[in-house]
């Protein structure tokens, strides 16, 4: 059905829960505000990580941009690592990249962390673009990153593009370009806030994602 599928990565190709709870925890911690339950944390899972520590915790600016210093420490050295592929997802990509699709990664994650996860699950080699954030902030927001991975691939026909992601954000960053979405309801969103968000199809399991790219 498209040419072209967008997937984000948290939460969609693998689960990458433990690490960014992990480095959120760790990061707050250094803060001052100690959340003894990292699970507590799943929120941070998906959206920019600015936007989180101002709306959740009341930061200012600069303490979300020093709380995020902090993160990037962690998350570096050992949250990168504390992660999974989602299981069928390597079967999936490699069926779309096989039917002659372009896949690209569009992630609020920075994209130098992207790459390294994907590379180190061994994925990377299904995806002609890894887009992702940047370091000095000046691309984090989702709508951004796929504004930047839409220029990168020349999509001209945007109806010939659609992406596939666990949160509202993927889907809202899809529907500012006029490009249809597919929530999954297997990662960090539930399926009302995809539901919510007015995601074109929602789907349960990854096989299931095949159906409707």
């Amino acid at each position: 059905m498209y040419d072209y599928v967008f997937f984000d990565l948290d939460g969609t190709l693998t689960d990458s829960g433990p690490g960014i709870t992990g480095a959120a925890q760790y990061a707050l911690r250094q803060m001052g505000i100690d959340v003894p339950d990292r699970k507590s944390l799943s929120f941070c899972v998906g959206p920019p990580l600015l936007d989180v520590f101002k709306e959740k915790f009341g930061m200012t600016e600069s303490e979300a941009e020093e709380t995020l210093k902090k993160y990037r420490e962690y998350y570096r050295e050992r949250g990168l690592f504390e992660n999974e592929v989602y299981p069928g997802m390597e079967t999936l990509l490699k069926r779309l990249r096989g039917s002659g699709r372009k896949l690209i990664v569009a992630t609020s994650k920075p994209e130098t962390f992207a790459v390294t996860i994907l590379e180190h699950f061994g994925l990377a080699r299904y995806f002609d673009i890894i887009a992702g954030a940047t370091f000095d902030g000046s691309r984090y927001r989702k709508d951004e990153v796929i504004r930047y991975a839409i220029e990168s691939a020349g999509i001209g026909d945007i109806r010939k593009a659609v992406m596939v992601g666990d949160r509202k954000y993927d889907v809202e960053g899809a529907k500012s370009f006029g490009m249809a979405s597919v929530g999954v309801a297997y990662g960090y969103g539930t399926r009302e806030e995809l539901e919510e968000a007015e995601a074109d199809h929602i789907v349960d399991t990854v096989p299931e994602i095949e159906q409707y790219v």
